[in-house]
């Protein structure tokens, strides 16, 4: 297993993060329990979750995954150092959760103080937000014309940050949070909450994670390259594009307990015919130098420069063996460039 730093910390983190987001709809607590030991049995020291999982959200299942983690936590206090747990707060939309509200100071109080209590421990080294107050161009809201950014109050949206900020701080004061980070978020959202930052003498994001494949290379080059020279650690989530790119859903293929056999908050948006042909590519690329279409584009995003730990999610031991043995894969000069007429072909498929 190889480590990076979390950004501008003294924390060692795995190149690969155990994502859970699956817990509590497509794994029970003994799958998650079994997932935690087998990760750290493969040197894998980074968890994600949120307050949001598991995934699909809804109300029933909001805060699930966060007590199956509390529940090997309480049961395996010991080993509480092993791991760099990482949560998130919820941003807003979703009325279950603080009636739909953006993330506010007093809010980012408040959702930390339930997720210790439901992750059943005294601190979270890296607390995130999960996605910004102003809308952001993910969840497939990265094409010309859907989004006004000249619309958006900017000043308005500093002032939040800065409130948000406060609160943070006092977080990492109490003892409560390690460092915190971003999700789905912008280059303007990084720099903006870094001089907010440094201006007032405040807690510095660390780390942003967003959507990163072979089928959504929007963060290469300009938000990578803002990540590298901040220092800010880059976390790519959905790095099989919500699974598509294992396969498994070629020709509408929809395997009995998949996630595409449930219902999706913001539909199958990666479903359309272009990402089937891109996806048959790579698998024709996979096939052709004996690996797995998944560990072909696991092992890609692990050699992106500038990518510092990848996040990955599964739903059986199995899976997860097949996807952590894939970042002992190098992949040749000869597989990267037929990569890569693949990616000049169909760059953003979706």
């Amino acid at each position: 297993m190889k480590f990076t730093t979390l950004g501008q910390t003294d924390v060692k983190i795995s190149n690969v993060c155990l994502g859970s987001m699956t817990w509590g709809t497509q794994n029970n607590q003994g799958d998650a329990n079994q997932q935690i030991e087998y990760a750290l049995s493969q040197g894998i020291n980074f968890i994600d979750t949120a307050e949001l999982y598991a995934v699909p959200p809804s109300p029933e299942t909001y805060g699930k995954t966060e007590e199956m983690i509390g529940h090997w936590l309480k049961n395996n206090p010991n080993r509480r150092s092993e791991i760099v747990l990482a949560s998130k707060i919820a941003g807003n939309g979703l009325p279950w959760i603080r009636g739909g509200a953006d993330i506010t100071g007093e809010s980012i109080i408040q959702s930390v103080d339930a997720s210790l209590q439901r992750l059943h421990t005294d601190y979270i080294d890296l607390y995130q937000l999960h996605w910004p107050n102003r809308t952001s161009p993910h969840f497939s809201k990265h094409w010309p014309g859907m989004l006004k950014f000249s619309e958006i109050n900017a000043k308005q949206h500093s002032a939040q940050m800065l409130e948000i900020l406060q609160a943070l701080d006092s977080c990492i004061k109490a003892g409560k949070i390690r460092y915190c980070g971003l999700s789905d978020d912008t280059c303007w959202g990084i720099n903006e909450y870094l001089k907010l930052s440094e201006k007032h003498d405040l807690p510095r994001m660390v780390s942003i994670q967003n959507e990163f494949s072979l089928l959504h290379i929007k963060d290469w080059p300009y938000l990578i390259e803002n990540c590298v020279h901040e220092n800010i650690s880059y976390l790519p989530w959905s790095p099989l594009g919500g699974g598509v790119l294992s396969g498994k859903y070629l020709n509408g293929a929809r395997p009995a307990g998949s996630r595409w056999s449930k219902a999706q908050r913001n539909g199958l948006f990666r479903d359309n015919e272009t990402v089937d042909l891109a996806v048959t590519a790579y698998l024709d690329i996979a096939q052709k130098h004996n690996l797995s279409s998944a560990q072909l584009a696991l092992a890609w995003c692990a050699q992106v420069d500038g990518v510092s730990s990848t996040i990955i999610g599964a739903t059986s031991v199995e899976q997860l063996k097949e996807d952590i043995n894939a970042f002992e894969i190098s992949l040749t000069d000869t597989v990267l460039t037929e990569i890569d007429s693949v990616i000049r072909q169909y760059p953003i498929p979706f």
